[in-house]
């Protein structure tokens, strides 16, 4: 009876190990699942978010270049087409760029009416209608601004995603060192457990004779 006890605290000790290991795997599948997501959202911080507020910073020069040479009074109408011709084909250039990015189902929709602005642009400087073309000029920077509070919003919310997959890796590293407390302090219990057997030695009676 004594040893059917002994060998069933044995093996509810070695449940428990096995308890123990499993979570502590678990939790170290979870913390790497945890890092790619982080890697993944720094990486669309910089590629989709960082990167594009460059391409809108440089879209908003080349409007103001449009506008302002569509007011100047010192060119002639050739000259005017030719420099917003220009600024033109530099938006074009990166709009390519623009479009390689991963785009939000708003930013598709924001970027469109910006592209649509930037055509009417274009034929308004070809029929020079210079009122209109810094009237569209002013509605594709206020396209600009959308598309800028888009940026904003979507890298705020990834960055707050990275912070809190760091929070539960933090959390995830704190219960494992707890279970590992618990897993060196069964084993510990198993080692002690074990009892040294002591043999006695019956001596052997004196012969009679």
């Amino acid at each position: 009876m004594k040893d059917l006890k002994k060998y069933s605290t044995k093996t509810k000790a070695a449940s428990v190990l096995l308890i123990v290991m499993f979570i502590i795997l678990l939790s170290n599948f979870n913390t790497l699942q945890n890092s790619k997501k982080t890697n993944e959202d720094i990486n669309t911080i910089y590629n989709d978010r960082l990167v594009v507020a460059r391409y809108i910073f440089q879209y908003a020069n080349e409007l103001y270049f449009i506008k302002t040479n569509a007011v100047e009074t010192k060119l002639n109408d050739t000259q005017k087409k030719d420099k917003i011709t220009t600024a033109l084909k530099n938006i074009k250039n990166i709009d390519e760029l623009y479009l390689q990015t991963v785009l939000t189902p708003k930013e598709k929709i924001s970027l469109t009416t910006f592209l649509a602005s930037c055509s009417a642009i274009n034929k308004e400087a070809q029929n020079k209608n210079w009122n209109q073309v810094n009237y569209s000029s002013n509605q594709a920077l206020q396209t600009l601004e959308l598309l800028s509070q888009i940026q904003n919003k979507e890298g705020k919310s990834k960055l707050t995603n990275s912070n809190t997959l760091h929070n539960d890796n933090n959390l995830m590293g704190q219960l494992q060192i707890a279970l590992l407390v618990i897993l060196g302090g069964t084993t510990l219990y198993l080692l002690m457990s074990k009892k040294t057997k002591i043999s006695i030695k019956i001596p052997e009676p004196q012969s009679m004779n």
